[in-house]
């Protein structure tokens, strides 16, 4: 296989790259617990009610080097009071090279944060547990669906802000 393909007068011209994701680096950016209502909470025989808050940021750190960060948010309230406040920001720092820019931008929000949630989700759970409370284990998350319902959404803002 060569580098070079021939063009119409005769001269060599480079091949366009593959696309390329090169996974550098997953850490642990931040976490947090906190359980202000403990330990009388533990005797509270309410149902507990669990929201969890996804949120991902995106930083361009070099030349086809990007750092995202997901953020996993789980509250959870018996009652009125808040049992549990679990927050962990797992990042990871990502090669991606080739890529057009709608491509990149898909990548970058799906790619990236399907990666990174196994580690949060791991994160979570130990935190939860470490903190007295009973395992939780988060039901994985298809990024896929959230990007695609997040692209229709911005497609369908557009219009109406152009009518404006």
């Amino acid at each position: 296989m060569t580098d070079t393909a021939p063009v119409a007068n005769g001269a060599a011209e480079p091949q366009q790259q593959m696309a390329q994701v090169a996974i550098q680096k997953i850490y642990v950016k931040d976490a947090s617990f906190e359980a202000p209502n403990a330990p009388m909470i533990f005797q509270d025989p309410g149902q507990p009610n669990i929201q969890l808050s996804l949120n991902q940021k995106v930083q361009t750190l070099g030349e086809n080097v990007y750092e995202v960060t997901l953020t996993v948010t789980l509250t959870c309230k018996v009652g009125d009071k808040t049992a549990y406040l679990a927050e962990v920001q797992q990042a990871g720092i990502f090669g991606l090279i080739g890529f057009d820019q709608p491509n990149l931008h898909g990548i970058l929000g799906t790619f990236c944060p399907t990666t990174l949630f196994p580690y949060a989700r791991q994160a979570i759970s130990g935190l939860v547990l470490d903190g007295g409370f009973p395992p939780f284990m988060l039901q994985p998350v298809n990024f896929d669906q959230i990007y695609a319902e997040s692209m229709r959404r911005r497609a369908q803002e557009q219009p109406a802000e152009a009518a404006a």
